[in-house]
């Protein structure tokens, strides 16, 4: 084999571009190249709320951005996560849409599926709708009460059910 100074252009390029074609595919699967993020400030608390997609559109005379594709919004400021197929700020309403297989998750684990979900961002408060013909599930992580270093009361026993005749 000769060495790299002795070999011709032609063949150096050659030797190069078949040395980048892996690498350029990895990074392709890595590192995706058309993921945008929006981020949009709060009032008063001034955190970053930032949304990812594939694609972003903003509408300026309604202050609504939309994001279309792999959707990923995080709101730390009210630690939520969030992933859905679509997703809709409304800056001016203080709102945001999810629709399309939305994944909501604050920490401590409480957890929402559905179709579609609706955050108002000022009251805090999540509205879902299912697909049709199924329900919304939701996760609530609950914490047991412990007074005085006492184990919880134990839940009351369920009646036993005797069916009528």
């Amino acid at each position: 084999m000769m060495p790299c100074y002795q070999l011709p252009r032609s063949q150096m390029r050659r030797f190069g571009l078949a040395l980048m074609l892996p690498v350029a595919l990895l990074a392709a699967f890595v590192f995706p190249t058309q993921v945008q993020t929006a981020t949009a400030q709060t009032s008063g608390a001034n955190r970053a709320l930032t949304i990812r997609a594939d694609v972003q559109e903003y509408d300026a005379k309604n202050q609504v951005v939309t994001a279309r594709g792999n959707v990923q919004m995080l709101y730390p400021a009210r630690q939520i996560q969030a992933t859905s197929a679509q997703a809709q700020y409304f800056s001016k309403e203080r709102r945001i849409d999810f629709s399309g297989n939305v994944y909501i998750l604050q920490q401590g684990g409480n957890s929402i599926r559905a179709e579609k979900v609706t955050y108002l961002i000022d009251e805090g408060r999540f509205v879902a709708l299912p697909q049709s013909n199924r329900q919304v599930e939701s996760i609530y992580m609950v914490q047991e009460s412990n007074n005085n270093g006492q184990t919880a009361t134990p839940a009351p026993k369920t009646p036993v059910f005797k069916p009528s005749n």
